[in-house]
This record gives C-alpha cells, structure tokens and sequence, in this order.
C-alpha cells in the first residue's frame, strides 16, 4: 500500500471517529438528562441546511483538496476552520519550503502546517477562554470594535498580494469577475462565497492554460 492509499485508509477510519466523537456529547446529554431531540425536527433541519451547505462541501473538498493534500484534507476536515486558518497556513507553509502541489514534500508540508495550526487554534482558543473575563472590556471597548470585522480581509488581503504580485497576469480575469458580480449582484456574492470562489478557480484556471499555449506559441516556455 503507497503513502496516498494509506492516508485514505487512515483518514476514513479517523474521520468516522471524529464524526462519532462529535455525536458523542448530545448523545450523552439526552442519556445523562433524559431530554431527547424530536427527530421530525432534527431530521427538518439537517435536510434544510443540507440543501445549503452540502454543495458548498463537496465544492470545498474539490477546491482546497489539492492544496492540502490527502493527509491534510482529512486532518483539515474534521477539524475544521479552513478558509480562515488552514488554507492561509498550507500557503504560507508552501511558499517558505517551496513544495509543488502534488508532490510528496508537499504532502509532508501541508499536514505539518495543519495539525500545527490545529494545536495553535486549541492551545489559543484555551488560553482565550480562561482570558474572557479580564480582557472582555478591552475586546469591547469602542475603539476596537470596528477592527474586529475587517480581520478576515486584511488576513487574506495580506496573503493574496504576496501571490497577485507574482502572478499578476493570472488574477486579471477572475479580480475583475468577481469584482463585477460583487457590484451588480452583492447579496449573492456575500451569500454564497464557497460558488464565487469556484467561479473565480475555474476562470483563473482557464485564462491560465490560454495563456501558457499563447506563450508556448510564442517559445517563451520550455
């Protein structure tokens, strides 16, 4: 059995674990206090927000599988927090080694960079919990709230320069497509971030292979 086949297996039995632990403690809770869920509205709700989030999963799965890699896929998964932790992280990790995705030491850098930023999530999330109290009225205080709700866009701004200025030719088509969709249709965009994503992968990916044949054409790549 290779490296792949064996993180498939390892990562099927773990991510049956994992939902099983998460199953675990309202479990317990019904068993322990002997309130139990009413399963026509259980049932209710998990088919509404399956109609939700089940497309915005499997699209997920098939944008960020090749960056994380098998092994980080599964470990990113059941943990959780990808778009605003683990994918910054595996891109930051890939960029200092250097790995191509795809490759073993990539494979090897993106499981790294999860589980360590899964340990740092727990150890700060922790830390946070027995510092509520004391730093609540600081988090409060009016002169910081507004920074709070720009956290996400100076995250991923920071992070989306230092590849926009690499590749600036490659981000033209889909900056400008989801730019457009964000001023003629907002309520969509900010609804449904997962589809505008793939939107914007797969026009990336397409002006990308245009304009490797053009430059292939031209002699300019090897």
């Amino acid at each position: 059995m290779d490296y792949r086949s064996k993180m498939h297996f390892y990562g099927r039995i773990f991510t049956v674990l994992g939902i099983f632990v998460m199953f675990l403690i309202p479990v317990v809770t019904w068993i322990v206090t002997g309130i139990g869920p009413d399963f026509t509205r259980v049932a209710t709700g998990v088919l509404a927000l399956s109609i939700i989030f089940l497309p915005g999963g499997i699209v997920e799965v098939l944008t960020y599988g090749p960056i994380l890699g098998t092994s980080g896929t599964y470990l990113a998964f059941i943990t959780g927090n990808l778009v605003n932790l683990k994918i910054p992280c595996v891109m930051n990790a890939r960029e200092i080694a250097k790995t191509q995705i795809n490759t073993e030491e990539n494979e090897v850098i993106s499981t790294i960079a999860v589980a360590s930023s899964t340990v740092t999530t727990i150890l700060i999330m922790g830390l946070g919990v027995l510092m509520l109290l004391p730093l609540k009225p600081i988090l409060e205080s009016e002169l910081l709230k507004p920074a709070f709700n720009w956290v996400i866009s100076a995250l991923f701004g920071a992070l989306a320069y230092k590849y926009f200025k690499g590749h600036i030719k490659y981000t033209i088509a889909p900056m400008v497509v989801v730019i457009v969709l964000s001023i003629f249709i907002p309520d969509f965009v900010q609804a449904n971030v997962v589809i505008v994503i793939l939107i914007a992968a797969i026009i990336a990916i397409v002006f990308a292979r245009l304009i490797y044949n053009k430059e292939m054409k031209k002699g300019e790549v090897q």
